[in-house]
């Protein structure tokens, strides 16, 4: 029989060799994977350990551009070699980051991945867009709770509204700060820290009802739930006041009338009349707080009881708030979305490691330099 036998392992390295990697870069946890998959290889906490210090350090909290860049080096060496195992030499990458990513962190990450690990191509995606690509429709109010902020922006027929975004610093590490205070009082003798806290949170705590929230500031406030054991190396009683109120202040409104009900409908004003109903009627939530149990059932009782208000009822016409189910679990519906653009050809979308290393800068949609109309002058 004549003809070349191929090898079994030639078809696996083919397929390496094609593979996207896809990271969705957040406050607190990383979510990295391929293209094409439905569910990411692994969440890991957005931190590393520092090499001079030996302290864990959150990426974010970087002091200069100088330590930014060898903090993204050394926890994305981790990334690649540790939890994705590849070799990210002349690999193509997709990276989900919000539209408020500020400039120098976007420059420095770019710098590291073609510099330092020499990529292919890489594909800067707006999160809030490419989340809407998991529900198979082209428009919905998407709402991202994750560590730091609640961003809101609405996507409209595949753009988003980008003068009707809302941003509070309304998420997971305002809930900590929250249930920090709140076990001071109550469990001084506990020693409390950030990952004990979003354990007890996310094991014991739960969203209360609106009815049973008016209540709780009241004269006669209802019966706390039970308090439960938290066990460990020291077993902790969590007080049932604790478990309920933790959430609370997402919905508390502060001096300016802000609070998560609220971006919604203040979002929804700032939109054309056409879009508000289409808009209301498709509301995404996606970030790992959303997932809190009685987090959907209350953001809608809370919107249908402020919307009927005399702030917003001249002004909203619309009382029907509907909410999309995604296909996988909130804390990486973004990340799903990234692979699902991954898979795609989009060479306009791709910056190349020749040109970056041409330029020496990433396009930036805020950038006078690459919003031009053809014809005009380049002075301001």
């Amino acid at each position: 029989m004549s003809g070349k036998v191929s090898r079994p392992y030639e078809n696996v390295r083919c397929l390496l060799e094609k593979q996207v990697v896809v990271l969705d870069i957040g406050a607190a946890y990383t979510k990295f994977g391929y293209a094409g998959e439905a569910t990411p290889r692994g969440i890991t906490k957005t931190e590393i350990k520092c090499t001079e210090t030996k302290k864990i350090r959150p990426i974010f909290k970087y002091n200069s551009v100088d330590d930014l860049y060898q903090l993204l080096v050394e926890f994305l060496h981790a990334i690649f070699f540790k939890h994705v195992v590849i070799t990210p030499k002349d690999k193509k990458l997709v990276v989900l980051e919000s539209l408020l990513t500020p400039t120098k962190f976007r420059d420095t990450l770019a710098k590291v991945l073609f510099k330092h690990f020499e990529i292919a191509s890489l594909m800067l995606l707006p999160s809030h867009l490419v989340t809407i690509s998991t529900l198979g429709w082209d428009t919905a109010l998407v709402l991202d709770v994750g560590y730091q902020d609640a961003t809101l922006i609405p996507v409209y027929k595949g753009v988003p509204v980008l003068k009707a975004w809302q941003s509070l610093p309304l998420a997971a590490e305002a809930v900590h700060n929250r249930m920090l205070e709140l076990f001071r009082e109550s469990v001084p003798e506990v020693d409390f820290n950030e990952e004990l806290i979003e354990d007890i949170k996310v094991r014991t705590c739960f969203v209360t009802s609106i009815e049973r929230s008016r209540k709780l500031e009241s004269q006669e406030p209802p019966v706390p739930p039970p308090s439960v054991k938290y066990p460990g190396l020291m077993t902790i009683t969590i007080p049932g006041h604790i478990r309920e109120k933790a959430f609370e202040l997402l919905w508390e409104r502060d001096n300016d009338n802000l609070s998560i009900p609220t971006m919604i409908l203040d979002s929804l004003v700032k939109c054309p009349i056409d879009m508000r109903q289409q808009l209301a009627e498709n509301i995404l939530l996606v970030g790992g707080t959303v997932m809190t149990k009685g987090f959907t059932a209350r953001l809608k009782s809370e919107l249908i009881s402020i919307a009927s208000s005399n702030l917003y009822c001249e002004k909203l016409k619309s009382r029907n708030f509907k909410f999309h189910t995604p296909p996988c679990k909130p804390n990486y519906t973004v990340w799903l979305g990234g692979a699902i653009f991954g898979i795609a050809d989009l060479p306009s979308r791709c910056i190349l490691k020749e040109n970056y290393l041409k330029d020496d800068r990433v396009p930036d949609w805020a950038s006078l330099l690459y919003n031009k109309k053809e014809g005009s002058s380049s002075g301001i």
